[in-house]
């Protein structure tokens, strides 16, 4: 019974095909006949050479011929492999450069979703919008409803507590059913709250008389006036003090009480809706007297350097003495122009 076995193996960088076929001494199953022996055949010299173990280096393709093995059932073929040296330099292998920190900065995006995740399930957020908050009116400040008929021609004049005029309406015909005062002055700049506001309103018949309404006195309160650089938040020192003085509740589970005034709350949710989040933030104050001025100021301050987004040294502060000012001070919140 014989078999031909084939190896394949690489060596040198060469591929070598080893085929041996062996021929084993084994006897025949019984019950068959017994094929008669016979004498082998006297072994040439080209016999020789191709059963030759020999493989020499740098040839391709070198094929041993068959060889026959009486009395073995196994055969060992040892292939040699040459060391593998990799003496290399990463300075001098092309295609590798040294990178630096940025290059792993720029690989890789920072996740910072998670670690907020991670401090809202143990912490609260001081950055949650509050919309249940309302004490800064929002459009308009005042209203006017002059009920005249007739007229040609109209005028309402509101004027503060010092005489001056603060705002104009005019037209022609009936006044509108309704006249909306947004807190600007004739400047385009929010007007102080706290201090009491009057009007006049003047119309004039097709006769040529004129008629003058004088209503009364009102006073402004805590106001928001948009603008594209922002939200300005414009509240007098009144607006804190009646808050603090009787505890009133302010929203859900929220009472002054105790507590930093609620309106800062608010200041801080309006502030917190801008995408500016890097642009400073100023707090002016204005007052009679420079301690009650900076007092105000350290109040919004420490009030607002932990719930406003971005660093504490956002909020720059500016005081100011004004002899008119409200009785309380007053206090303009916005972005720094």
């Amino acid at each position: 019974m014989s078999s031909n076995l084939r190896r394949i193996g690489r060596i040198g960088g060469e591929v070598a095909v080893v085929a041996i076929a062996i021929a084993l001494g084994l006897g025949q199953a019984s019950g068959a006949p017994t094929a008669p022996t016979s004498k082998s055949a006297p072994t040439s010299s080209s016999a020789s050479e191709d059963t030759s173990m020999t493989l020499r280096a740098g040839q391709t393709g070198t094929q041993f011929k068959q060889m026959t093995i009486e009395g073995e059932d196994r055969v060992h073929v040892d292939f040699g492999r040459p060391e593998l040296n990799m003496n290399l330099d990463p300075q001098d292998v092309p295609g590798l450069s040294r990178g630096t920190a940025l290059d792993v900065l720029d690989r890789t995006v920072p996740d910072l979703s998670t670690p907020l995740v991670a401090l809202s399930s143990q912490d609260r957020s001081p950055y949650v919008a509050r919309p249940w908050l309302r004490q800064f009116a929002t459009g308009s400040v005042a209203r006017f409803r002059p009920a005249v008929k007739g007229a040609v021609r109209w005028k309402l004049l509101v004027a503060d507590s010092r005489g001056e005029t603060v705002a104009t309406f005019d037209g022609k015909g009936d006044p509108p059913k309704e006249i909306t005062w947004d807190g600007r002055g004739k400047s385009g700049a929010p007007v102080t709250p706290g201090l009491t506001y009057s009007y006049v309103f003047e119309a004039h018949d097709r006769a040529g008389n004129k008629r003058n309404f004088v209503g009364q006195g009102f006073t402004v309160s805590a106001y928001r006036v948009e603008s594209p650089s922002g939200q300005t938040l414009v509240l007098s020192g009144r607006d804190l003090v009646a808050l603090d003085s009787d505890g009133m509740s302010y929203g859900p589970t929220m009472r002054s009480k105790g507590k930093e005034s609620p309106i800062f709350l608010e200041v801080a949710s309006w502030l917190n809706q801008s995408n500016k989040v890097r642009d400073p933030v100023r707090v002016a104050v204005a007052a009679r007297t420079m301690d009650q001025a900076t007092t105000l100021a350290n109040r919004a301050s420490s009030a607002l350097a932990g719930r406003v987004i971005g660093e504490p040294s956002r909020i720059q502060i500016v005081t100011e003495i004004v002899a008119d000012a409200p009785e309380d001070g007053v206090l303009r919140i916005g972005p720094a122009k």
